[in-house]
């Protein structure tokens, strides 16, 4: 488990990250959402312990990253934007050096194969990493953040650059990964996030300013949830047994259109579902509904509405 405590980053005056508290389950996907310039990276950097912070705790497994850097670290495999290749060995070669550097005590052979079966570069081992795709140099960069079976794995933004078709095969390598490993994954693409993700943090100025279960996050960035809907029918009456409605925080009606109908907004609390009464309602007061859908804002545009002001530092 990861767990984050009240944790600062300050450079002058400027606050890159500022007082941010999470925790990472074992065996959950957790989403680090933020534009360029939040503060994403350097809080991963502060996680791996690659930088110090300026005030705040971070500890892996139980182990300070800070006080006990060395048992921390053995618990951690990271991914940088941009990976630690040294493009001029082999693959193979590469992840037996990487695998010396970190002291991996596990059969060598062994585990250098049941890596590369994993990543899907089994094929690849006598190739030079620099004669590689984008998309191959990835998955040697996961590789070398899967030695020694670290229970937790630190992406930061790794489809940045890849093709459409890298893209998908690095979420399904992530989305498999996430099974066995806590993973805490950083991006600035919102459906990237929300597709791999069990858990979505958003970072704007270097603070949370949501935190949610995917599922759940339209309705945790929105505060509520809206349904627009077409009703036929006496104006004056359906807004009256609308707003009768338990949950309902407020009916609007939007236009007149033909045929004796109109086009309205109905908000409801976030932890409710009115469809079932509205529909019920209607019926009583014989009102057919014509059309009924989610009226929310997109998780994009409430996605840049809080992350809107400029601030913070990548």
């Amino acid at each position: 488990m990861v767990e984050v405590t009240n944790l600062t980053k300050r450079y002058g005056n400027l606050t890159a990250v500022d007082d941010i508290s999470f925790k990472a389950e074992p065996g959950v996907i957790l989403g680090f959402l933020g534009p360029n310039g939040a503060g994403k990276s350097t809080t991963m950097n502060m996680i791996t312990g690659y930088i110090s912070s300026t005030s705040g705790t971070v500890t892996i497994d139980g182990y300070d990253i800070l006080a006990e850097p060395k048992q921390a670290k053995t618990k951690i495999g990271y991914l940088p934007e941009i990976p630690p290749l040294y493009i001029d060995m082999t693959v193979r070669r590469y992840l037996e050096f990487m695998f010396d550097l970190k002291r991996v005590k596990l059969p060598k052979k062994q585990h250098i194969d049941e890596v590369m079966r994993l990543v899907h570069i089994t094929d690849k081992g006598d190739r030079i990493i620099k004669n590689l795709s984008k998309g191959y140099k990835q998955r040697v960069g996961f590789a070398q953040a899967l030695l020694g079976n670290p229970p937790v794995l630190i992406l930061d933004e790794p489809t940045v650059g890849l093709d459409p078709k890298q893209i998908i095969e690095i979420r399904n390598l992530i989305r498999s990964l996430g099974k066995k490993h806590t993973v805490i994954f950083s991006s600035h693409v919102l459906s990237e996030v929300s597709e791999i993700c069990d858990r979505v943090l958003v970072i704007s100025h270097g603070k949370i300013v949501a935190d949610a279960k995917t599922d759940e996050l339209a309705a945790t960035l929105s505060g509520s949830l809206k349904l627009s809907m077409i009703i036929e029918g006496n104006s004056g009456d359906v807004i009256n047994e609308l707003k009768k409605i338990p949950g309902v925080s407020g009916v609007k009606k939007q236009r007149d259109l033909e045929n004796n109908a109109a086009k309205y907004t109905l908000e409801y609390k976030k932890d409710t579902d009115v469809r079932r009464d509205v529909f019920n309602a209607m019926v009583r007061i014989g009102c057919p509904i014509l059309e009924l859908q989610s009226g929310n804002e997109s998780l994009e545009a409430m996605f840049l509405r809080l992350t809107k002001e400029k601030g913070g530092r990548s």
